[in-house]
């Protein structure tokens, strides 16, 4: 399997590739023409003005041929071409380089080359000139007649071999592509060094996920800051996901350890009176009142089986939906529960205070849900309210949302306790001793119920009072 870094590599190097030939081919065939344009258009005016000197020196007499030679030899040497002069019937008269006289004087050039010459008045082609250059060249040819007659006077032909631009093609591309190979070889380099760099995270997210497989939850990402703002948002992403997992599997063992613990006990107590009635340890006159304590630790565990069920399907909902809502009084709901608690409230001799609107507060949520919110925090203030102390409960209007609050004497939760209050399991008695009714259920069961239903519940402990307060939407 390829790895991200490879991938990246090889298209890149691939598309380097592809752009290199594709510019080097259009450069050479660009050069080509341009080189081939350029040296026609000088031969062809290295021909124009060799066909002005001609008129001057042998029709025209406006110098002499002595200077007219001169002249040629100059413009000769300038230019770097090879150039000729033919009569009007295509005999050549004479080389540019050697003016006086030369061995291929007397050639003559082909009837119809010449006609087309002529009728033209100016001609350019490719090829070679028999008996004169055997090589392929540039020609450019220029008649020259009479000005006022206009017969045929004389054609002047000038060339350079093909070979010669072909050689400065080469070296214009020979030096092309080692600019081109050095700046490939410099992309690649700098590629690899970027796409390593880029590719890092991701064998970091690779080595971390690997941890995760193997227990290590607490394995990060490093974020450098330097990586594009994608790879740092999913790194970021990736440690939150990281931390979630942590302390995901941090409460998952502490959920194990804690039933673990709530239940040993009351099945070791089950246990120990069962077999103590069976073995006759306790003797058969009190083997009711031992099962009636069997009894009642079975009722414990039946609770605290039920509580853990309301808790997975109200996150398995993820939201109560609107079809189990309905409208009813939150007045009316709250003094029903109060009054399920009579007893209790009478046992330790309780002041209760009460603060409701005299009208009915009308809200819209599940009312089996609430009721349990309501019944859980009543429970819990009677449960930790001392013997004659106080139990509060107040239900205030505001703009968009009813506040229900529920207050009772005690001691201060410590301050690093309050945010874990509704913690599943927790307790501010760490021995779990005290109370043996308690699960530390109750409180988170009000959190998950209010969290499905959108709303929010706070607590406050200070000056010997402790009070919860939770919203729901009011209806007019």
């Amino acid at each position: 399997m390829k790895s991200t870094f490879s991938r990246l590599f090889t298209t890149i190097s691939l598309i380097l590739l592809a752009a290199t030939v594709l510019i080097s081919g259009c450069f050479q065939w660009l050069a080509n023409r341009y080189l081939k344009e350029q040296a026609i258009a000088s031969l062809q005016n290295d021909a124009k003005v060799v066909a002005t000197l001609f008129k001057a020196g042998y029709g025209d007499k406006s110098i002499s041929n002595q200077d007219f030679y001169m002249a040629l030899t100059v413009a000769v040497s300038v230019s770097g071409a090879d150039m000729v002069i033919c009569d009007g019937q295509g005999t050549l008269l004479m080389c540019a380089d050697s003016p006086m006289g030369c061995e291929h004087v007397g050639l003559r050039l082909d009837k119809s080359y010449r006609d087309r010459i002529f009728a033209a008045g100016e001609f350019t082609d490719t090829g070679t000139i028999r008996g004169l250059y055997p090589e392929s060249r540039y020609i450019a040819s220029v008649a020259v007649t009479d000005d006022l007659t206009g017969a045929p006077r004389a054609i002047v032909l000038v060339s350079s071999p093909v070979d010669d631009t072909l050689t400065n093609i080469r070296r214009i591309s020979n030096t092309f592509l080692l600019v081109t190979v050095l700046v490939v070889l410099l992309s690649v380099a700098i590629a690899t060094y970027f796409f390593r760099r880029q590719s890092n995270p991701l064998r970091d997210m690779a080595r971390v996920a690997s941890a995760f497989g193997h227990g290590n939850f607490s394995a990060r990402v490093k974020t450098s800051g330097h990586n594009p703002q994608e790879v740092e948002e999913l790194a970021l992403a990736f440690n939150n996901m990281a931390a979630s997992l942590e302390k995901g599997e941090y409460q998952r063992q502490e959920f194990v350890a804690n039933v673990s613990h709530e239940l040993k006990t009351p099945m070791t107590t089950i246990s120990g009176y069962v077999d103590g009635i069976l073995d006759g340890t306790i003797p058969p006159e009190k083997s009711r009142e031992y099962l009636s304590l069997v009894s009642q630790e079975t009722k414990r565990l039946s609770r605290l089986v039920r509580n853990m069920l309301d808790i997975s399907r109200l996150q398995d909902q993820g939201g109560i939906p609107e079809e189990q809502k309905s409208r009813f009084d939150l007045s009316e709901m709250t003094g029903q529960v109060l009054i399920s608690f009579e007893q209790k409230i009478n046992d330790k001799n309780m002041d209760v205070q009460v603060e409701m609107p005299e009208h009915p507060v009308f809200t819209r949520a599940n009312p089996d849900a609430i009721n349990q919110v309501i019944y859980n925090l009543v429970d819990n203030a009677v449960k930790f309210c001392p013997v004659e102390g106080q139990l509060g409960i107040a239900i205030r209007e505001g703009k968009n949302k009813v506040y229900l609050s529920v207050s009772n004497s005690s001691e201060d939760i410590p301050a690093e306790e309050l945010p874990l209050v509704f913690e599943r399991f927790h307790k501010t008695d760490k021995s779990r001793s005290k109370n043996r009714d308690s699960w530390g259920l109750g409180l988170y069961i009000v959190k998950t119920i209010l969290d499905s239903h959108g709303e929010n519940i706070s607590v406050t402990s200070r000056d010997g009072k402790t009070e919860f307060t939770f919203t729901l939407p009011l209806v007019r």
